[in-house]
């Protein structure tokens, strides 16, 4: 027999019997036999990793954020670090560009700047002596020319090492520093994704609910996406009963009900949250208007969380429409 089969037929035999209970007890025509289900939710990691440690129990309620289940996170843990200098070089790299060169270095180019004015200072004055002494026939042609060429090229020596050191005190150009910007944001942003992948490593709650169940056992090795924990918060907590064809255009979501179970002290209030579009059939039986009495729709009903945390999935009850 196919998945498909076994649970159509398993439904069926469902409202079947809540029919011929239905029948039996000869309830009131506003009152329908259910049963109490339960939305699961599975809390896994995104990482896969030893269970190192399981910090709940079945049959335990947590509050929202309660610490479930911890898996080793070494390797997560060294990432992190990894991701954390190469974001600090990477801003000491930014922050140098930003500042210029450093004091030594400016400190070097501003002696070799005036010791360059000094060779000029002094070149200039030799070419004042030499000019003199050639007016007065004292030097030849060629010797004037080689103090002008020499006085020159000193005072060029100094125009030279001025641009150095303004240049020296200058941040970086723009585009290395927007090229280093953009290296500091790809470090930050590697930081965070290895810290969100150790962040996976210990699950919390992300509702209060009941720990239904656990499926690992701390040493054991969990895939990624594997459920450790089972949880059901009371929201979660929800009533499927059946109704006839006949009732179903009174039906809708918000419409009180009241449940009654064995062992609860007082009906307990809810309200019907989906009314199925679907039919279905108490047996498998070939539809004709002459067997539309057999045509049940199904009907959901979700009681307050703090009354939910008295029903459990699977529990019998009886449903009563206000």
């Amino acid at each position: 027999m196919s998945t498909r089969a076994s649970i159509a037929t398993t439904s069926a035999a469902v409202i079947a019997i809540a029919l011929v209970a239905a029948a039996c007890s000869k309830q009131p025509d506003n009152t329908y036999q259910g049963y109490v289900e339960g939305e699961f939710v599975y809390m896994a990691s995104s990482q896969p990793g030893q269970l190192v440690g399981l910090a709940v129990q079945r049959g335990q309620n947590v509050p929202a954020g309660a610490p479930l289940f911890t898996l080793e996170s070494q390797s997560e843990a060294d990432a992190v670090t990894q991701a954390q200098h190469q974001l600090q070089a990477a801003e000491s790299q930014r922050n140098d560009l930003l500042t210029g060169k450093r004091a030594p270095e400016v400190a070097v180019s501003e002696a070799q700047l005036a010791a360059a004015r000094a060779d000029a200072q002094r070149l200039q004055e030799q070419l004042t002596r030499d000019e003199a002494q050639y007016r007065a026939g004292g030097i030849a042609r060629g010797q004037l020319d080689d103090s002008r060429a020499n006085a020159a090229a000193a005072q060029a020596k100094v125009h030279e090492l001025e641009a150095q050191v303004q240049v020296a005190r200058l941040p970086g150009r723009e585009s290395q520093v927007k090229a280093q910007s953009a290296q500091v944001e790809a470090a930050r942003a590697a930081l965070a994704q290895a810290q969100w992948k150790l962040d996976q490593k210990q699950v919390r709650a992300m509702k209060a609910g009941l720990v239904y169940d656990t499926m690992y056992r701390a040493g054991e090795w969990v895939p990624a996406g594997s459920a450790v924990v089972r949880l059901l918060p009371p929201e979660n907590i929800k009533v499927r009963f059946f109704v006839p064809e006949s009732i179903l255009g009174t039906l809708a979501a918000g419409r009180a009900v009241t449940l009654h179970c064995d062992g609860c002290a007082a009906g307990i209030a809810a309200n019907v949250s989906f009314v199925s579009p679907q039919a279905e059939y108490t047996p498998p039986i070939i539809y004709s208007n002459d067997t539309r009495s057999k045509l049940v729709f199904m009907v959901e009903a979700r009681p307050q969380p703090a009354d939910a945390a008295k029903l459990h999935p699977g529990q019998p009850v009886q449903v009563t429409l206000q």
